[in-house]
């Protein structure tokens, strides 16, 4: 060996000699892998199904998109309930690419008879997704997907079609089980959505736009969102479209996880954001749908509201927690229990009540006639109040008072802006009140905040208003420099409204 030889070989054994040495940024670090999804869905893509709707419209309205009007549309834009399928005044028999299977028309009627001898022929409604939850035939979707359908159609991956049997509905939570005659069938793994953690990976696999088996991932974008809806949702970004509705939202390990649901969207369209339905919530409707085909829940008869930081500031709770008692249904439990109009539900059963939303949820996973505690803040205090849970009966529609409110009486010179005046008694039993003025005028801080001639004022901070005079002297020792929460009830509705006080100079 040369001497240069021997000097290139000792020079490259002192470098490797010296890596572990190095600084870290001198060693090139090994590149991030990407997850690969592979495994994952061919073991649960088999139990993903497709589900298509008909029904029965009159033949002269083949040419148009059955029920499709601008209500219809707000609600699709909403969510995805399946695109109804328009089909071609020049192809009487509907057979376009749009119709999954190729099918439509009075094809989709299975046998049915020429479109001239028909008074009225089955024409595609709907188009969604599904997963089977258990080898003989029970399936899990939307309850949206499956609406006003006279046929649901299951098609499996093996491209065997089944004529599915409604099992149940429940559209407080859109969770629908239908069943299919079939045996030795592939079935998901139902995972624990609770266990969720916001940033990891996820997959969609449904029927986008009838396209059957797509699959989507990304990753989860928040837990618990309210949306509005009975149920808090997971937030994904996965690109969920029509007809993704009632497919399985699936973790790394192939677990289902949630139903995909609902888009937020200004077009229609995937922008970004999706959520699903998680799947503890799910199963325990599809567990009693299966049941008895329906699902009983627990009511304690109240509206409730929010308690926003202003209003728990004036009421000295300690945070903006709770459910706000906006209102209380007479003879219902809540009651009977003693629960009155502005009362804060903090804790139900011993578990609090963080947010209004949270409530529903609990009172509703609740067995009719189940006596339970329910802790309530209320002037300054907290208080137990022992309920009994009725059961949650079909929604009533909201009575308005009609009510007119007499002249006003006085200008509104007080520090809230209020004029007030005393309630007859006549008008005070037909409105179950005890105490209260009503509002004849309202200016400055008063008009700010909403409130408005004929509101009821019940109480100001934790002092129950029981004249005009009384009001009056209430209001004349008021800090400007601190909040007062008042009582209001309007119509059926009671609720704090948080209002400054002006000071004596203001307007």
């Amino acid at each position: 060996m040369t001497t240069l030889s021997v000097r290139k070989f000792l020079a490259a054994a002192w470098l490797v000699a010296c890596l572990p040495f190095l600084p870290h940024a001198a060693v090139a670090a090994p590149a991030a892998s990407l997850p690969d999804f592979t495994d994952l869905v061919d073991k649960v893509g088999p139990a993903v199904v497709n589900i298509r709707t008909t029904a029965h419209v009159p033949t002269s309205n083949r040419g148009l998109p059955p029920g499709m009007d601008d209500g219809d549309m707000s609600e699709f834009f909403r969510r995805f309930f399946g695109i109804p399928m328009p089909q071609s005044p020049q192809s009487p028999h509907g057979g376009g690419n749009d119709s999954p299977g190729g099918q439509g028309g009075s094809q989709g009627g299975q046998g049915g008879d020429s479109q001239q001898d028909n008074s009225d022929s089955e024409t595609n409604s709907g188009v969604g997704s599904g997963f089977i939850l258990s080898s003989d035939g029970y399936v899990m979707t939307n309850a949206h997907v499956i609406d006003d359908a006279d046929t649901i159609y299951v098609t499996l991956t093996d491209k065997r079609e089944f004529k599915a049997k409604l099992i149940g509905v429940d559209d407080r939570t859109d969770v629908a089980v239908v069943k299919i005659n079939a045996t030795n069938l592939p079935t998901v793994t139902i995972g624990d959505s609770n266990k969720v953690r916001v940033g990891e990976w996820v997959v969609a696999i449904g029927s986008p736009f009838g396209l059957e088996n797509t699959v989507t991932a990304g990753i989860v974008s928040a837990k618990g969102r309210d949306t509005g809806d009975y149920l808090p949702f997971i937030q994904t970004d996965v690109a969920v479209n029509p007809g993704n509705s009632g497919g399985p939202l699936i973790n790394m390990q192939g677990e289902v996880i949630g139903i995909n649901s609902q888009i937020y969207s200004r077009t229609g369209g995937f922008m970004g954001i999706s959520f699903a339905i998680p799947i503890d919530e799910a199963m325990r409707v599809a567990d009693q749908l299966k049941t008895s085909g329906k699902v009983v829940r627990g009511r304690i008869a109240v509206a409730i509201g929010e308690v926003t930081k202003d209003v728990a500031d004036s009421l000295g709770l300690p945070k903006a927690q709770g459910a706000l008692v906006s209102s209380v249904e007479p003879g219902g439990p809540a009651d009977k229990a003693g629960v009155q109009p502005g009362d804060i539900i903090l804790k139900f059963n011993g578990h609090p009540v963080d947010t209004a939303t949270d409530l529903p949820r609990m009172v509703g996973d609740t067995k009719p006639g189940t006596k339970t505690t329910i802790t309530i803040w209320r002037k300054g205090q907290t208080r137990d109040l022992s309920v009994t849970v009725a059961e949650m009966q079909p929604d009533k529609a909201a009575r308005t008072d009609q009510r007119k409110p007499p002249a006003p009486k006085q200008p509104p010179s007080n520090a809230l802006g209020i004029a007030v005046s005393d309630i007859p008694s006549d008008q005070m039993k037909s409105l179950k009140l005890r105490n209260g003025v009503q509002v004849d005028a309202v200016d400055g801080p008063a008009a700010r905040v909403g409130l408005e001639k004929g509101d009821i004022i019940l109480r100001v901070g934790d002092t129950d208003v029981t004249s005009a005079k009384q009001f009056d002297e209430l209001t004349a020792h008021l800090d400007p420099q601190k909040m007062v929460a008042l009582l209001v009830r309007r119509g059926d509705n009671t609720q704090f409204v948080p209002i400054r006080p002006r000071a004596s100079s203001q307007k």
